[in-house]
């Protein structure tokens, strides 16, 4: 596959220093960096200068997701796909995000803001925050959830089937398991560049609006941490969207709620992982497809079909 994994998300929110609070103190993310309006963030496991960068923004949402390939070369094999398939893109300096170098910028049929992009600067932590872990770039915070990295980003769409084409069959990126509801409609796709049981996934927009951010995902060690974040938010006056509960498709124990702008939040852990060359997606049929969703039978809140806006790539070719 020429994408390597999936890299960062930069998440528009209209209240920074709530946001930022919330992800430092009640999640346990450590800033690698601010700039004015911008606030780079990480978990304590995450290698790179950053996995989630706050940009004050007047509406939550999702600017653009990041993917990293080995190479310059790979991004201009993938661009020369894009060009056959239809889609503009337009290369970006890499001075205008800190933490990585040259990137390039698209948008997907669905409406997916994505970036591409080879050169990264790995994180360094100051002298207070180095662990005496060789294997730690940074200690584990002693706040907050503390989840050991950035894990994945899922969006809605219109057409979920010809939105997971594009991404298997232009981009690379593996086809692992999808659900179909009651009525035969394909509620979901999930896939992942690598061994995870998904990076990115692909769910159905009910409303039919167009492509929206659902949420991003960091990743706990374990169900008891899971736990303890439900705890931790309610006991601190947050409110739990969903869960916990369990997904029957990748096994992976969940817990979504908001952060203070609005933008929705997951929690997991667990997961299968997927080594095989020769990997067919799983289909959860209509008569399992909500086990797929939620083994435990969660109910499945009203508000969890919508999601926040998605940002627009430069559909100009440079």
């Amino acid at each position: 596959m020429p994408i390597s994994h999936v890299g960062h998300a930069e998440l528009l929110v209209p209240d920074l220093a709530a946001s930022t609070a919330f992800f430092t103190e009640m999640l346990g993310l450590q800033v690698s960096e601010e700039t004015p309006g911008r606030v780079y963030l990480r978990a304590w496991q995450d290698w790179d200068h950053h996995t989630l960068l706050l940009t004050e923004s007047e509406e939550p949402g999702l600017d653009h997701l990041g993917w990293r390939v080995p190479t310059k070369r790979d991004a201009e094999e993938l661009r020369t796909a894009l060009e056959h398939s239809g889609i503009e893109s337009t290369w970006v300096d890499g001075g205008d995000e800190l933490g990585h170098g040259d990137a390039l910028q698209f948008t997907t049929p669905g409406g997916l803001p994505f970036e591409l992009y080879w050169a990264v600067s790995q994180y360094e932590a100051p002298p207070d925050q180095r662990s005496r872990m060789a294997s730690h770039p940074s200690k584990i915070p002693a706040r907050g959830a503390a989840p050991r990295r950035f894990d994945h980003v899922t969006f809605m769409v219109n057409d979920v089937v010809a939105e997971k084409e594009f991404l298997t069959d232009v981009l690379g990126i593996r086809h692992n398991y999808y659900i179909y509801g009651p009525d035969s409609t394909r509620w979901g796709s999930w896939l992942s560049c690598n061994n995870v049981s998904h990076e990115t996934a692909v769910t159905r927009n009910a409303y039919g609006s167009g492509g929206r951010l659902h949420h991003i995902a960091y990743y706990a060690d374990t169900a008891d941490e899971v736990l303890r974040t439900a705890t931790l938010l309610v006991d601190h006056g947050y409110e739990l969207e969903w869960g916990p509960g369990k997904h029957g498709t990748s096994g992976a124990t969940f817990l979504y709620f908001k952060e203070p702008s609005g933008n929705r939040v997951e929690i997991w852990t667990g997961g299968m992982l997927i080594f095989a060359p020769d990997w067919k997606a799983i289909e959860w049929a209509p008569e399992i497809g909500a086990l797929g969703n939620s083994m435990w039978g969660t109910p499945l809140p009203e508000s969890f079909r919508d999601g926040t806006e998605l940002g627009t790539r430069a559909a100009v070719a440079s």
